[in-house]
């Protein structure tokens, strides 16, 4: 009884704060969400990269170690997603490819493993999610644009907090207490934010493929989890950075693939993104429960 309770804490203020979103988004179609999308991008998503890292007890290694494991993951969706969309006869391949290999680490990733393991489950999860925030403006925009554009790194805030998160996990550098306590009320906020945020996008996508759109999604909430158990058990694994790994694995599609399919590919493409980021979200809301009771029984 105690693990139905812990799963039911992990999960409610997630979702709850989705449907408050959802809630928003249905009462006000208009609704702006430029501002969140703003300050995510060039000030939460950074803040909750240098908290989450620096701040929560993990070391370089287990950085360093769970960034290439989730590499490892990337490419084995990629392995999947490909031979799916064959079979789905997509004529571009190389555009739809992003919403099967980058899931939403952190809209969703990020508050189901900070409440399930707490702030070492929250750095574990945050440096996976470096590694899938830096994927989506670099291996994303060149899959949505089919080119490569190195400036958009370089204009990337997240990029520069990863690099100053290792430095100082490298160094074992101790942050003064006033910048750990404001990037740990910015995390915070920018949890709630985007969770909302996930909500109200929930309102404006449209699934215009329905059968394509539920095969890639079944691709994306169901292979994921053997792929992150293969990981587990290949590499040994075990304890919360396990059940962090297993959880960050079976997340849906990141809404930031509609981003940034909407900026560099055309519509057909950006239609077929959106099918798949809404099937799959809403899948999550059976798959995930049962993903996070699985990690909390048997990584903990």
């Amino acid at each position: 009884m105690e693990i139905y309770i812990k799963l039911f804490e992990v999960l409610f203020p997630v979702f709850f704060v989705v449907g408050i979103g959802y809630y928003l988004g249905k009462n006000n179609p208009k609704i702006d969400t430029t501002f969140i999308t703003n300050f995510a991008a060039n000030i939460g998503t950074p803040a909750m990269i240098i908290f989450a890292v620096t701040s929560t007890g993990i070391t370089f290694d287990i950085f360093k170690d769970y960034f290439w494991y989730y590499l490892l993951a990337i490419i084995s969706f990629a392995l999947v997603g490909i031979p799916t969309l064959f079979f789905l006869k997509t004529k571009d391949i190389v555009r739809e490819l992003p919403p099967l290999i980058l899931p939403n680490t952190g809209n969703m990733g990020v508050p189901i493993c900070l409440f399930a393991y707490g702030s070492e489950g929250l750095g574990v999860s945050a440096a996976i999610t470096s590694l899938i925030i830096l994927f989506h403006f670099t291996l994303g925009v060149f899959l949505a644009d089919r080119k490569f554009n190195f400036s958009v790194i370089l204009k990337n805030p997240p990029f520069y907090a990863i690099l100053f998160s290792a430095f100082i996990l490298f160094h074992d550098i101790n942050l003064p207490v006033f910048i750990i306590n404001t990037t740990e009320w910015l995390m915070f906020a920018t949890i709630f934010l985007i969770l909302m945020s996930l909500g109200i996008a929930l309102t404006r996508l449209k699934v215009f493929s329905l059968n394509k759109a539920i095969i890639s999604s079944c691709t994306r909430m169901l292979i994921g989890p053997f792929i992150g158990l293969g990981l587990i058990y290949y590499f040994n694994l075990s304890g919360f950075a396990a059940g962090v790994l297993l959880i960050q694995c079976s997340m849906p599609s990141a809404v930031l693939n509609y981003l940034v399919a909407s900026i560099y590919s055309p519509k057909k493409i950006i239609d077929s993104v959106a099918s798949t980021i809404v099937v799959s979200t809403i899948m999550s809301f059976i798959t995930v429960p049962i993903v996070v009771f699985c990690a909390l029984k048997y990584f903990s």
